[in-house]
């Protein structure tokens, strides 16, 4: 395969537009699926059924989202322009998308269905567009970092992708979208985007020189499929839970909570095997280690994803907050989780490199479910705070230990391939979570849906310790 050589003289200050198109993806998503999206679904839909709708849009935004990432992967890493293989990409993602998020402001002035339907419409668009930068995003520091600096550049990284963002969007963004400023927050947003488009342009790229060898549409192909298998099982347990609910409208919530849980967990694991399961790679199908280290990474990742995205539901709930005020609340608290998981971030590294990891990934699914026990029956909202430091604390020791031991378990020569697999984790938890806890929540409220966001906390360190690592 063909490869862009790195650069051997990198400046210090090269390392910031090799990643500051990081903080613009973590950014965009924050606002859009965390506040905008749920607020505007909510106006137009109403309480009733405002965690369906909202699964809905969020459902089907990740599937295309994980299909737009690998077809710009693969195209951008042929692409043979003048300025390089993956700037073209983002420059036309961050023009594009920055004009779909400002369009949110007119998309507002809707009502009802109408309003719903074409916010759904620009959604599925801006994910194309941020998947579209996503992908030629982590190419950058393959191709233009040497191997032995690839460390310092990804500690960059993980600062512009997880605490700094946050802080934007909690101090700054979320104020503005609960006085009601809505279009300030969008312009905000689009200016933060184009300036981190804008600085990315100084990656010192090179243009791709050699023609690349023939198209291999195998592992596109395969995850088509696998997607294909997996959004049809989500669909279908969507539908079961609703036919159940309907059946059993004097049910207790703890009985729809238990609908829930169990349509969750059937997702998660039929989900990940069935889905696997039509790989056109018999490794793949075969690989018992590799598909549990996916079922585990994709329970952590319901509840985290779901967590985040449905916190502006969950405190108009418990605290019966008017939409404005949940607004700035559910835009502070990621940023008070995502300190902690840089805080426990390098902890968590010694830690995997000292003791079992599978051990590890278990601690930080418990963690997590003490975590959001914490939220569901803390009594005020400096509690919230207190939840949202355990769950940060719990998701960096789990994301650290499990991706470690996933690099554990897969082929060496073949690990990008792999790994990037999991990108259905990635997708398919806000899938879940949204989809069928959406509906349930509807039901039974956005506490018991916490709840359900805790057990899959639970299920992510039971599956971790079925992962077994072959010795030598």
């Amino acid at each position: 395969m063909t490869t862009q050589t790195a650069s051997p003289s990198l400046r210090w200050y090269d390392y910031l537009p090799i990643n500051i198109n990081w903080f613009a993806i973590t950014l965009r998503s924050q606002v859009l699926a965390g506040l905008v999206v749920p607020l505007l679904v909510q106006d137009f839909v109403g309480e009733a059924q405002k965690g369906a709708y909202f699964g809905t849009i969020r459902l089907w935004g990740l599937m295309v989202a994980l299909l737009a990432q690998a077809l710009f992967g693969l195209l951008s890493d042929r692409s043979r322009l003048k300025w390089g293989r993956r700037r073209p990409f983002i420059f036309v993602s961050a023009i594009l998308e920055s004009l779909v998020i400002l369009g949110l402001a007119w998309i507002a002035g809707l009502e009802g269905l109408t309003g719903y339907a074409v916010l759904f419409g620009a959604y599925i668009l801006s994910m194309v567009l941020a998947n579209m930068s996503h992908a030629a995003t982590q190419g950058i520091i393959p191709d233009v970092v040497p191997q032995e600096k690839r460390g310092i550049a990804s500690g960059l990284k993980m600062l512009l992708e997880i605490p700094l963002p946050l802080v934007l969007v909690g101090l700054v963004i979320a104020p503005m979208v609960s006085r009601g400023n809505l279009l300030s927050a969008l312009i905000v947003t689009a200016i933060a985007m184009l300036a981190c488009m804008g600085l990315t342009l100084f990656v010192r790229e090179k243009r791709l020189e050699t023609v690349p060898p023939p198209l291999d549409w195998k592992p596109f192909t395969s995850l088509v499929m696998m997607t294909a298998v997996f959004t049809v099982i989500v669909l279908g347990l969507g539908e079961v839970v609703k036919f159940l609910i309907a059946a059993l409208p004097e049910a207790s919530h703890l009985v729809f909570g238990a609908i829930g849980v169990t349509a969750m967990l059937t997702a998660v694991v039929v989900g990940i095997f069935a889905s696997l399961s039509v790989h056109l790679d018999q490794t793949v199908r075969q690989s018992r280690a590799f598909i549990w280290f996916i079922i585990s990474r994709l329970a952590a990742l319901v509840a985290i994803n779901n967590i985040s995205s449905f916190l502006l539901y969950f405190f108009q709930e418990k605290f019966d907050l008017p939409a404005k005020q949940a607004v700035s609340l559910a835009g502070q608290l990621p940023m008070v989780l995502g300190g902690f998981v840089i805080l426990f971030g390098l902890v968590a590294g010694w830690l995997s490199d000292r003791f079992d990891r599978r051990s590890l990934a278990a601690l930080g699914g418990l963690i997590g479910a003490l975590g959001v026990a914490v939220m569901i029956f803390g009594p005020n909202i400096p509690m919230m705070y207190v939840a949202a430091a355990i769950i940060g604390l719990a998701y960096s020791l789990f994301n650290v230990a499990s991706w470690a031991l996933g690099t554990d378990i897969i082929p060496k020569e073949r690990a990008g391939e792999f790994l990037g697999l999991q990108n259905l984790a990635g997708a398919g938890a806000g899938a879940i979570g949204a989809y069928i806890g959406g509906r349930v929540a509807d039901q039974s409220g956005y506490v018991l849906m916490m709840g359900m966001f805790g057990v899959m906390f639970l299920l992510a360190a039971g599956s971790a310790l079925f992962i077994k690592v072959e010795k030598g």
